[in-house]
């Protein structure tokens, strides 16, 4: 087990710490998604990623009722599709009585709605339920920069978060840094979904540091304070991918990696 406060957070705007390492739930589904978060959970792992859209919060809530570890000790996220805006309320209701819990620590707008007014009345609809204590913290998913200064100019509020797929193939250091400029917390999903962990850099860095490519590319995240939610239902690499803390790439690593999808 690797101890949860060898894990770095990163501070949220509005409250919380999010850690750098979360287990992330999409697709899974039944005993599964239980037997998934269970293994996390006695792996280290303080962070559980879902959405409303999963369809697996009410097996996630009855892993983590079912788990020794006490509720605040465990940063809980989900998130909202645009199509249930109108009715954020209820959905959020029901999300929280699924998780068995009365508030999540991060709640997320899932995707942009079509029209802009729409993602600002959304947002504004995170807003009032983040403040009558149903979330602690607000952010959206998949948002350009140019989105979330749409949602700050007219709304007056930044995101906390942002999570957007990200990995070396899609990395750009101005989106990062632009994201780092406004104070939001950069989230990446499906980290190792389309990278080729057979590539020469990432196996060559691999093997300096005796750990496997999917961990060269997580520490890689970590390192530039990207928060990553790995899936898996395996639990020993569950563990894997939350055992990135005892070694660091050098500035050249980093920067063969940054170089991967150029």
């Amino acid at each position: 087990m690797i101890k949860p406060s060898d894990v770095p957070s990163l501070a949220l705007r509005g409250g919380g710490r999010l850690p750098l390492v979360g287990l992330g739930t999409w697709k899974l589904r039944g005993d599964e998604v239980a037997a998934s978060v269970s293994a996390a959970l006695a792996a280290g792992y303080r962070h559980i990623d879902t959405a409303t859209m999963y369809g697996n919060e009410a097996e996630i809530g009855q892993a983590l009722e079912a788990s020794p570890i006490g509720r605040d000790e465990v940063f809980l996220t989900t998130k909202l599709r645009p199509s249930d805006a109108g009715r954020a309320e209820k959905v959020l209701r029901s999300s929280l009585r699924g998780l068995r819990t009365d508030r999540v620590d991060l709640w997320l707008l899932h995707w942009p709605p079509n029209r802009t007014a729409a993602s600002r009345q959304a947002w504004n609809e995170l807003r009032r339920l983040r403040d009558a204590g149903m979330a602690r913290a607000i952010g959206v998913s998949n948002y350009s920069l140019a989105q979330i200064d749409d949602l700050t100019a007219t709304t007056g509020e930044t995101p906390a978060v942002n999570q957007v797929h990200w990995d070396p193939l899609r990395y750009s250091a101005d989106v990062r840094a632009g994201h780092a400029g406004r104070g939001i917390v950069l989230e990446g999903y499906s980290s190792l979904k389309d990278i080729k962990l057979d590539h020469p850099a990432l196996t060559r860095i691999a093997a300096a540091h005796a750990v496997s490519p999917a961990q060269v590319v997580l520490r890689w995240n970590v390192q530039r304070d990207i928060v990553v939610i790995p899936k898996s239902v395996q639990a020993a690499r569950i563990t894997a991918n939350l055992d990135l803390f005892g070694f660091e790439l050098t500035d050249r690593e980093m920067a063969e990696v940054d170089a991967i999808g150029r």
